[in-house]
């Protein structure tokens, strides 16, 4: 199936793309399979919304689908079907931090 991806701006300019992505994943929709395409079709993003080690997600990356907050969601629960069916893409944002 094929899953529409945004990225924040910083990861677009590093992966060298414009607007949106799609990526093609097998098997369950989840965000860990969605993820581990994205990192499979632009190799200079491993790391960078996810711990190499850890598979973690990093501190100030954030995850949504369908207008809801995924961040702290197991990796592997289905992703809603809007976003498998791709009327809805899922999110992948950079969070604001500072004083």
């Amino acid at each position: 199936m094929t899953v529409r991806v945004i990225l924040p701006p910083h990861l677009r300019t590093l992966a060298g793309v414009t607007g949106e992505v799609e990526v093609e994943v097998d098997g369950p929709a989840t965000q860990r399979t969605v993820l581990d395409a994205v990192e499979q079709r632009f190799p200079m993003l491993v790391g960078t919304m996810r711990d190499r080690q850890t598979g973690k997600r990093r501190p100030l990356v954030r995850f949504f689908a369908c207008e809801e907050d995924l961040s702290n969601d197991s990796p592997d629960a289905p992703l809603p079907e809007a976003v498998t069916t791709g009327k809805e893409p899922y999110l992948v944002v950079g969070a604001m931090a500072g004083g």
